[in-house]
This record gives structure tokens, sequence and C-alpha cells, in this order.
């Protein structure tokens, strides 16, 4: 997973990346040409006492030294600039992704996993690129090169260095193998905790209403204290790797020494290459520790790596047609011709074989007890979900074979949730119509009622919306919501229950408002209060997903005998209230 992710995004890389490895190979060499030089000096500027072999040598080493750093710097650089561009890249893709998603798909993977998948998984797997880009070619070259030049400079010493390198590969394989399932833990616990605060975020006046908050707070705590302990765990097998790397080095460190020494009193060796053997040593075991630290992240990069391509890889169970129908020659019609929908593993049908039209300038309303599928019949008509069975038509043509822009332009949609995003008042209408002027705002909001409430705002159109709509009111936010459907002006509006945090007064005005509005335009209405739609032209009456009856208020009366209850109950709580 984590290769094919790679090499998916970084294709585009490629002259960057190539880049980095010259730097890195010219970074590598000026570190391997050094210690030979410095050796040179020892050996043959100091025992001899030549002042000018050494003024001379050493301003080639400052040399070797300034393009060595000049390369490191140049190879971070870019490798910096690449890894950011992957991750952005990465978390395009899974956006993309994300919003081509049906209800189906959202409700599989569940937002608190896509927001972690988006934003912590990414930055795992970008973190491994930059280390990846700045070490991968310089590590092993590093080490093999190191190897190389210290055998040049004494055979006799390199038992030193299989020994070091064999056990610093055995102990950090050892301590990977161990904390790869811990790291696939730890990313799942981020994605519990995440869950859990964005409920108690969103839930907040609920909690505090039913006074829960010494619950949410122990089970916030046992989910902090689970992610806690796997980093614990995870962190007490890699807190053994460093002080092992050290101690390995600096124990190969007084094994050259020794050894080192014996050897040139017995004269099979120079001071200066000794020194020059030491220096070859310590960049072997540095390149093996910075391969160390690359082989710490790998494996919860791997993990997220996986993660990110199981978004990337789930197709939506909503498909664009292959020849979308690109235009309608009709003013907007919707027709249920034998719907039926079910969930995946539902034991029944949430719809089943669902038939009714609404024509353009006809208001149909929908009704029925909760779970009866009436927002679920809604979502089929914007394709937010597909049928299982049947077709849902717009002016004679299945949804499933128009174009997605022309059928969303097509609909004015006002969702059960009225949700409003951060901005201000005049940037939510514009998402119904962007480049709306000034005048088709307030006129909107006149005839969502909302005028009166935004022209109290000290900014009015420029008044700041907290995401979500958090700073307005419930009735608020739904007259928004509607205001934004209607600066749309679309052929078919779809109200699902939009009026219920509204009064009974604000209400009538509302509907009586509508009505001039969207008299060419289908409309159709989910609602709970039979007041809001005892004057619709039909009204669907939906029982356990199937069609209970259909007709005007009066006829359902006498003929519905599901509706009939629904009108009774309510009339007794108002005759109670």
């Amino acid at each position: 997973m984590l290769i094919r992710l790679l090499r998916r995004f970084l294709r585009p890389y490629t002259g960057l990346i190539a880049m980095v490895c010259v730097l890195q190979l010219v970074q590598v060499a000026a570190s391997l040409y050094l210690p030979s030089l410095n050796a040179a000096i020892i050996d043959q500027g100091v025992s001899r006492g030549d002042t000018g072999y050494i003024g001379r040598t050493g301003l080639l080493m400052l040399g070797v030294t300034l393009v060595q750093v000049a390369g490191q710097i140049g190879a971070t650089y870019f490798g910096a600039k690449t890894a950011m561009s992957f991750g952005r890249d990465v978390r395009a893709a899974i956006f993309d992704r994300t919003l081509d998603f049906s209800t189906r798909e959202m409700n599989t993977f569940g937002a608190p996993s896509l927001i972690t998948r988006t934003t912590n998984d990414v930055q795992q797997v970008q973190q491994l690129v930059l280390m990846s880009a700045i070490m991968i070619v310089s590590a092993p070259i590093m080490m093999v090169g190191g190897i190389v030049m210290a055998l040049r400079e004494d055979v006799g010493l390199s038992w030193i260095i299989a020994v070091a390198v064999a056990l610093l590969a055995g102990i950090v394989g050892a301590i990977v193998v161990q904390a790869m399932p811990l790291f696939k833990q730890m990313q799942v616990r981020t994605d519990n905790l995440n869950r859990v605060l964005r409920e108690q975020i969103s839930g907040l006046r609920v909690i505090r209403a039913f006074v829960r908050e010494p619950y949410e707070s122990e089970r916030f705590a046992k989910a902090n204290g689970e992610l806690t302990d796997t980093s614990l765990r995870v962190g007490r097998r890699m807190l053994t790797m460093m002080p092992t790397v050290m101690f390995i080095m600096n124990a190969s460190s007084i094994g050259v020494m020794w050894f080192g020494g014996l050897r040139i009193d017995a004269g099979q060796m120079q001071v200066g290459q000794l020194t020059a053997f030491l220096q070859y040593l310590m960049q072997i075991l540095m390149s093996v520790m910075m391969s160390t630290m690359m082989l710490m992240m790998a494996p919860r990069a791997s993990v997220c790596a996986g993660r990110i391509q199981e978004v990337l890889g789930t197709e939506s169970t909503v498909v664009p047609a292959a020849d979308p129908v690109t235009s309608l020659d009709h003013a907007g019609a919707i027709e249920f011709d034998h719907v039926t929908f079910r969930y995946p593993g539902a034991e029944h049908a949430v719809l089943d074989d669902v038939s009714f039209s609404v024509r353009a300038g006809q208001t149909t309303a929908i009704v029925g007890s909760t779970g009866a599928g009436k927002s679920t019949m809604v979502n089929l008509i914007p394709r937010l979900m597909d049928v299982t069975g049947g077709r849902v038509l717009i002016d004679g043509v299945d949804v499933r074979e128009l174009d997605p822009d022309l059928l969303w332009s097509r609909i004015g949609l006002v969702p059960q949730k009225a949700y409003l995003f951060t901005g201000t008042v005049a940037s939510n209408l514009e998402m119904g119509r962007p480049g709306a002027t000034k005048e088709d705002m307030w006129h909107a909001l006149k005839v969502a009622q909302a005028d009166d409430f935004v022209a109290a705002m000290p900014e009015k159109l420029d008044a700041p919306i907290a995401q979500g709509g958090t700073n307005v009111s419930g009735g608020q936010r739904q007259r928004l919501s509607i205001a934004r459907a209607l600066i749309k002006r679309p052929d078919v509006y779809v109200f699902d229950d939009s009026f219920s945090a509204l009064d009974v007064g604000t209400d009538a005005r509302l509907r009586a408002a509508l009505s001039p509005e969207t008299q060419d335009a289908a409309v159709l209405i989910v609602a709970q209060r039979v007041s809001t739609i005892r004057n619709a032209d039909q009204i669907v009456v939906l029982d356990h997903g199937r069609v209970d009856g259909i007709g005007t208020h009066d006829e359902l009366v006498a003929t519905c005998p599901t509706y009939a209850e629904i009108v009774e109950s309510q009339h007794q709580i108002e005759e109670a209230a």
C-alpha cells in the first residue's frame, strides 16, 4: 500500500527527486573524502612538520566542507518541497473522493475517521517522504562508501564493522516487528478519540441539559487513556532503539581505539589511518542510525498509507452515467416509479414499491410516522443515494442518467438538519447562487422571513456565521437555509422537515410568501405538522415505507386511517396545550 501510494503521488515530482538525489550524492562524496584528507594531514603534514602541506590540505578540507554543507541544505530544501507537495496532493485526492461519496460510503467510514485520514494519516506518510528524501540516498551510499573507504585504510579492523552493523540490524528489526501491530491500533484509537470529541463538542448543549458532564468526561478519559496507553507501549519499544544504537557506536569506537592501538604499536597501521578508520566507522553507524529512524517511521506510515488507500480505492455507489443527459426540455417534475430502497445488510426495505408524481406548479407533501422513510425518499432525488429498485425521474429522465451538475442545478434542497458554513450571511446565500446581488439576497431573506433578524445584526449581510450556524438559533438557521435554496431559483424545491423549528405564525407567513415564488416549480415538502401541509395540492402518506394514501387533506381524512390518526393526535395535542 505504501509503495503504491508513493508511486502514484510522487510521479509528478521526479525532477525534484532527481535533484535531491544529485545533491545527496555530492554531500556523501564530500563526507567520504574528508576523513582521507584528515588522515593525510596527520600522516604527511604533522609527522613531517610540513606546515605548507597542512595549510593547503586544510583549505581543501574547508572547501569540501562547504560543498558538503551546500549539498545537505539543497537536498533538505528540495526534499521538504517534495514532501509538502506530496501531502497537499494526497489531502486533495482524499477530499475529492470524499465529495463523490454517497451517504452509504459516508456512513461506512464515518466523519471522524475521514478527518483523521485526511490530516493525521497523511502527515505520517508525509513525514516519511521528508525523511526519505533527505536520507534514502545518503544513508545506503554512506554506509557502503564508508565500508569501502574503511577497508582501504585497514582491513584488519573490518570485523568490528561487521559485528556492529549485524547487531544494529538485528535489534532494530526485532523492535520494528513488535511495534507494527501497535501502530495500527494507535490509528484506530486516534479515530475513536476524534469521534468522541466531535460528538461531545457537537452535543455540548444536550450534555449540559441532561447534566451528563461527569459521564462524558469519563468517556473522553477512557478514549484518551486507551490512546495514551498504546502510545506509551509503542514508545517503550522505540525507547530502547536509540540507547542501543549509541551503546554500539561507543563500544565500536572503543574497540577500534583498542585494537587499532595494538596495530599501530605493531607497525601495521599509522595514526592517521586509525583516525580515518574511526571516522568512517562513525559514518557507517550514523547511516545505520538514519536508516533506523526511517524504519521507526515506516511501520506507522505503512498503516496510514493503507487507511488512505482504503478511502481512495472506495468507489461511490452513486456512479455518473457513461453518456449522461446534459439538457432537459421541461420545467421541473418529479416521479417515483415503483421505488424500492434497502440499506446494505438490512432485513427490511426502507421504501417498498413507492409510486407517485409531483408536477410543475404543484405542491406535494409527505407525512408519516418516524422511520416511515420520508428523509430516505428525499435523499434519492438529488442522488445522495441510489434506489435499489424502480426509478426516480426528473422531467421524465431517470436521475441516474442525468449529468450530476445538471441534476443538482435543477434542485433546491433544504435538508432536515439546517447547516450553515463558516463565513457570513452573504457567503452562505452565495452558495445557492454565486454572484447573487444584494437585492436578490434581501428578497430571498424576506420570503424566508429572515430579513428582520438579519437587518437587526450590526453587520447585516456581512454578519459572521459560525461553523454549523451555532451562533444563531435553530429557527434562524432554518430560515437562512430556505433563503439559500430560494436564491437559487431551481425547478424543483425539496423541503425536508424544514419548518419544524418555526413557530406557527412564522410558519404561516413563510408558506404564504413561498406560494408566488414557487408557483412554476415542483415543490416537495416533508413535514410533521399537519397545519404546514393541509393546503398542499396532494399529500402522500407513508407507513413503514409504503404509500398508504394519496390525496388532498379532506380526502385523506375521510379515506386514510393513518392520516386521520395523525390529524387527530395533533388536534389533541393542540387542545391540551
